[in-house]
């Protein structure tokens, strides 16, 4: 077992911000090669309106084909309950459930109240219950060190929602940086209070490099105990409804930190990179943050 799971986001978070809708074919190419590279979880989709984001008008096509790789986990983003139904209608292994802690960006993202998106995720988990085969649902609860439009957001605010949704029951709770307001202080202080909260519930942490902080604030993360990182190739992604947001952290240079450090991810490296390159053509528009792909694996790495 890796001493780190490291869940591709690029698919999903990463797609988000990319101006041109990149095909469906390329979106297949993409998961297939990286699932190779022995990823264990990948963000596959997202069931969201299109007219509100384009990008996932195939979303369908997209959890099937990821239905079809063995050793995978496939997981797609929701926002409500109709996406939460269509994508466990197609078999979804993992749905991730999205709310904020900032009122306002769950507003502007989810066209609702924080309290109406917890209701919400209640009926989503009954609704779960009541099928033959269960999916695991999971909860991301963006903004959770500090939002664009109302500026800071209080450990507090973020421990009652994470309360909340342990009384409804999920299977692992998300905990993200959308905008890149976090520090280490910060993540230090929220993180230590979530691990005594959830006990052995699974966390993810969700960190985006919009300032620098990315990859800090993860290896912060790590050494308090924290296992499982969301990442995105070449450091692809954003919100689209909040202000700022861009750049999560790139998946080749997690596996970089992680792989020099003699922390296993059970991936290869130069493999990835091999990887990141031919992705890189795919977007000849967008810029790329990812800081290995450009400078090279070191002569040291091992």
């Amino acid at each position: 077992m890796s001493d780190v799971l490291i869940r591709e986001v690029g698919l999903r978070d990463g797609l988000q911000l990319v101006k041109n809708i990149l095909p469906t074919e390329k979106k297949i190419k993409w998961l297939n090669k990286q699932s190779l590279l022995n990823f264990k979880e990948i963000e596959v989709t997202s069931f969201v309106p299109k007219k509100v984001v384009p990008q996932f008008f195939d979303a369908k096509i997209i959890l099937n084909e990821a239905n079809k790789i063995s050793n995978l986990t496939s997981s797609v983003l929701v926002p409500n309950l109709f996406g939460a139904k269509k994508a466990l209608e197609l078999n979804a292994q993992k749905i991730n459930y999205v709310l904020s802690a900032s009122e306002s960006h769950n507003k502007a993202n989810v066209n609702k109240d924080v309290n109406s998106s917890i209701n919400e995720l209640s009926e989503i988990v009954n609704y779960n219950r009541n099928l033959e085969k269960n999916s695991k649902i999971g909860v991301a609860i963006s903004t959770a060190f500090g939002c664009s439009i109302e500026g800071e957001i209080s450990n507090l605010k973020v421990l009652n929602l994470v309360e909340k949704i342990l009384k409804i029951g999920v299977d692992e709770i998300t905990i993200a940086d959308t905008v890149g307001y976090a520090n280490p202080k910060q993540v230090r202080m929220l993180f230590k209070k979530l691990i005594n909260l959830t006990d052995n519930l699974k966390i993810f942490a969700h960190f985006h490099d919009t300032r620098g902080l990315g990859i800090v604030n993860v290896l912060t993360a790590f050494d308090l105990g924290i296992r499982k990182f969301d990442s995105s190739l070449l450091g692809l992604g954003g919100c689209p409804f909040a202000p700022g947001a861009s750049g999560n952290v790139a998946t080749e240079d997690l596996i970089y930190l992680f792989n020099s450090m003699r922390v296993s991810t059970g991936i290869n490296l130069e493999d990835l990179v091999i990887l990141c390159k031919n992705i890189s053509n795919f977007f000849p528009n967008e810029v790329v943050n990812g800081r290995i792909l450009s400078a090279g694996i070191p002569k040291n790495y091992y």
